[in-house]
């Protein structure tokens, strides 16, 4: 299929207010947005998805966490790279970045029991033990934390999903954090 990477001049009607949005927010549009441009459905979904995930209790470093661990597990080479940037811009620790690339576990013993938790919901299509969700709980995480990581799962989804039907370029902003799935590690895989 042949997508294309839009402007708010291209784009059909109904994605162009939501360009102008991203360009405001974003001071450009990221090549991501402007290929959902195509469906504004798709491009509202997941502006709407990231509001929504950036409101939950989690913090910018949990909120990472999910987002390199979902783009991981879906071999993303467009995701990975751009919240690489993210979490540089939000402060991240670089050893905290660099396990999340190669899917190495955390230091941070919470935070590696959210990484966990989140694999073990994309690998097993949400199926996840009791086990897992008993060592999500006993990390110091409520119910809600679960429900909120799944608004994260669901956002990072689509857009990986997209990334590698449309093999949507990186932007410039992204590309010195280019990603290549063999990077990940096996350690990855939840059990």
């Amino acid at each position: 299929m042949q997508f294309t990477t839009h402007t708010v001049e291209t784009a059909p009607e109904g994605s162009q207010p939501l360009l102008e949005k991203s360009l405001k927010a974003w001071r450009m549009i990221p090549n991501l947005h402007a290929v959902m441009a195509e469906s504004p459905q798709s491009l509202q979904a997941y502006q709407d998805l990231h509001h929504l995930f950036t409101q939950t209790s989690l913090t910018a470093e949990e909120r990472s966490v999910v987002w390199l661990t979902v783009s991981t597990a879906n071999e993303c080479h467009y995701c990975v790279p751009a919240h690489t940037a993210i979490a540089h811009m939000d402060g991240l620790e670089q050893p905290l970045i660099d396990s999340l690339r190669t899917g190495e576990s955390l230091a941070d013993a919470k935070l590696e029991a959210r990484r966990q938790f989140t694999l073990a919901l994309v690998k097993k299509n949400g199926q996840v033990s009791d086990e897992e969700q008993s060592a999500f709980l006993a990390a110091g995480y409520e119910p809600k934390h679960a429900l909120e990581v799944l608004v994260g799962i669901a956002q990072k989804t689509l857009s990986n999903f997209v990334n590698h039907l449309a093999q949507t370029p990186l932007d410039d902003f992204a590309k010195k954090y280019a990603w290549t799935p063999s990077e990940t590690s096996e350690v990855q895989s939840a059990s």
